[in-house]
């Protein structure tokens, strides 16, 4: 299943970007009355038929959506420290997003290596990567931002930080132990029913549904640079709720302990 990319939706039409365009028309060499899947990056996935086989603006009839396709039940928040290596911080969102993932923030820390990084580039793999992986939602790149204005925001449901720090004034618990509690202390799921209306683009409860929708339950990961947190960063976090927790006995470099946290995330919530 080939998936292309629009945001440039109506009603009834959408037009492919110029590179989507290219690579429907010229690449893959879909003509006029193909059918095509094309997502919005907002948790939409639309069935089409290609209307204009244009190498520069491809447009495609809408006839039937699918709203929050393939959505997961969590709202993941991974901040990580930019990784010395642009490399792997790029290899990091790519697998993150495959897993899943709603927002990656740059975090600056104290022992930060690198504070700069290429965002439109990460965006341009992060959308690849979703597209790959069949997701209709685009995971938010942020701006990059020191430890105590990400803390300054404060912030809902499972607050983690991942840190190398041990003893009784830190006492971590391993993510997945954590993971567990959360889940375990959350009410069961509703599940109602919906009605997809294919012109508006949205989704209204059915007549039969008798409850209303579950709220995402929310998570942050907070990874730190190669050398760790400091004590006092370490400690600003606790004040501001979060539970330190540890990835297992492994010392890991901070693009595979930020992908462990996904992961682990990504695993809790599989039946």
């Amino acid at each position: 299943m080939i998936i292309f990319y629009s945001d440039n939706v109506t009603p009834s039409m959408l037009t492919l970007t110029p590179e989507e365009s290219a690579h429907c028309v010229r690449v893959l060499r879909h003509r006029v009355g193909d059918d095509i899947c094309v997502v919005d990056g907002r948790g939409n996935m639309y069935e089409c038929r290609l209307a204009d086989a244009d190498p520069k603006a491809a447009t495609a009839a809408i006839s039937r959506v699918h709203n929050d396709w393939n959505s997961r039940p969590y709202h993941l928040v991974v901040a990580v420290c930019p990784t010395k290596n642009g490399d792997r911080m790029e290899w990091f969102v790519e697998k993150a997003v495959e897993l899943g993932v709603d927002e990656i923030v740059p975090l600056l820390a104290e022992r930060s290596e690198r504070r700069q990084f290429r965002k439109e580039r990460l965006e341009k793999i992060a959308l690849s990567a979703a597209k790959q992986s069949l997701k209709a939602q685009l995971p938010r790149i942020r701006d990059a931002v020191t430890l105590p204005e990400f803390l300054e925001k404060g912030g809902a449901g499972l607050k983690m930080i991942a840190c190398c720090y041990d003893g009784p004034d830190y006492p971590r618990r391993s993510i997945v132990g954590a993971l567990s509690a959360y889940l375990a202390s959350c009410p069961p799921d509703s599940a109602p029913v919906y009605d997809s209306n294919a012109e508006s683009g949205r989704r209204e409860p059915s007549a039969d549904s008798s409850c209303p929708p579950s709220p995402k339950k929310e998570i942050t990961i907070l990874i730190g640079p190669e050398g760790d947190f400091s004590e006092v960063e370490l400690a600003a976090a606790l004040r501001a709720g979060y539970i330190p927790v540890h990835l297992g006995p492994s010392r890991l470099r901070t693009e595979t302990a930020a992908l462990m946290g996904v992961s682990a995330v990504y695993s809790a919530f599989i039946d």
